[in-house]
């Protein structure tokens, strides 16, 4: 298996733990159930401390003064946080519907680039169901150039055989040409590479994606995955075997960290969603090494976007409060009215003309409150352009 080497160190600033280190975290927790507080009371920025309503905007209006951690033209959303309004039928509802209405709305709010998770919306809407054509494509193209907005990615089709099958190999062409005529620069999935904690699973992972990277480089495109919290878990590298023959101990490397070293950094690139990644702090914070002992390793996201610098060209912005009681440490909430200090996050990962932060919310959709996932995105912008040095 072949090793990459493309990290760039970190500096003495960066040693000290992203916004909530789990100490912190636990004892935050802890205080904040002997007290019976509700509000966000950990690693918050005060960027955030402003009311989550909003009276509507021009596209072009911009928040607070200094310098802005995101530019304005680097501010976007990822579809499927308000996919309840995309998949809508327009004639049931005066509330945006279809991609056409939900691009002009999202512009409104002030986004410039949009990441898609599908091509599928409601059959009513102009363009009919399916959009994952050349001509659908190019009508989606069309709209968001009415709007001024740009495609900066997509949660579609990864092929499931390997060695690549034909099918999935003209698929995975035609997916890519979509991508061309959408103007995006990268395209990617919404999944792991996979989901095993060994490392001969993830040399087989590698060796997949390197050959898909090299098939989307070839396209002018650059393919990325996505990650949740399992990923960033520790990987089963040594130790006894179990009786299957596999590992049962760890070196410490976790599973992204061994991934990205044997993949090639100019094929193979990677989307945080810095959400997950901070519930793999929560999660993953001690692993049994190969000789038997317990030791700690307290995950610090940014630190490893910093060494892995230009590998990381996209994040999902999703944010959180504290939940002790989940499993995860955290419950999903508006962008901005969480508790993951952002603020420092982007100061810390730096590079903010290059990253492609998306706002994202699985749960912004709302069976009883019908305009709910696009007020939250209105929130999550206003928000994201708040972010200040």
């Amino acid at each position: 298996m072949t090793v990459y080497n493309d990290e760039s160190g970190t500096d003495g600033a960066l040693r000290r733990s992203l916004g909530v280190s789990r100490r912190r975290f636990l004892s935050t927790c802890t205080a904040a159930a002997a007290t019976a507080i509700a509000a966000p009371v950990i690693g918050a920025s005060p960027a955030f401390a402003q009311s989550a309503s909003h009276k509507g905007h021009d596209h072009d209006h911009d928040h607070g003064h200094g310098q802005a951690l995101v530019p304005a033209e680097k501010r976007g959303i990822i579809l499927y946080t308000v996919r309840d309004a995309t998949g809508r039928d327009p004639l049931s509802t005066n509330l945006p519907s279809g991609f056409r209405e939900v691009f002009k709305e999202l512009a409104r709010y002030g986004y410039k680039q949009v990441e898609f998770a599908g091509y599928g919306q409601h059959a009513n809407a102009p363009g009919g169901s399916n959009l994952e054509t050349v001509e659908g494509a190019k009508l989606l193209r069309s709209w968001l150039d009415d709007y001024g907005l740009r495609a900066q990615g997509n949660h579609g089709f990864i092929p499931s055989s390997w060695p690549l099958n034909q099918s999935d190999l003209d698929q995975f062409k035609r997916t890519l040409e979509i991508a061309n005529i959408l103007g995006m620069d990268h395209m990617g999935t919404g999944g792991d590479p996979t989901g095993s904690a060994y490392r001969a699973d993830w040399d087989v992972a590698a060796d997949k994606w390197n050959a898909l990277g090299q098939i989307a480089r070839r396209a002018g495109i650059k393919l990325y995955t996505h990650n949740h919290d399992a990923a960033y878990g520790f990987l089963l590298d040594g130790g006894p075997l179990d009786a299957q023959g596999r590992p049962t101990r760890s070196s410490g490397i976790r599973k992204l960290e061994y991934f990205l070293k044997v993949t090639d950094p100019k094929t193979v690139w990677l989307e945080m969603d810095i959400f997950w990644a901070h519930v793999a702090q929560y999660k993953f914070h001690t692993y049994t090494a190969h000789d038997g002992s317990q030791r700690e390793n307290i995950f610090d996201p940014a630190a490893l976007v910093r060494r892995n610098n230009k590998r990381y060209p996209l994040f999902h912005a999703k944010d959180g409060v504290v939940n002790t009681t989940s499993g995860q440490g955290y419950d999903m909430v508006p962008f901005g009215t969480g508790v993951i200090d952002y603020r420092t996050f982007f100061s810390r990962v730096g590079e903010k003309n290059y990253r492609n932060p998306m706002v994202e919310q699985d749960n912004a959709p709302s069976s009883t409150d019908l305009a709910q996932s696009l007020t939250h995105a209105r929130i999550g912008y206003d928000n994201l352009a708040a972010l200040r040095k």
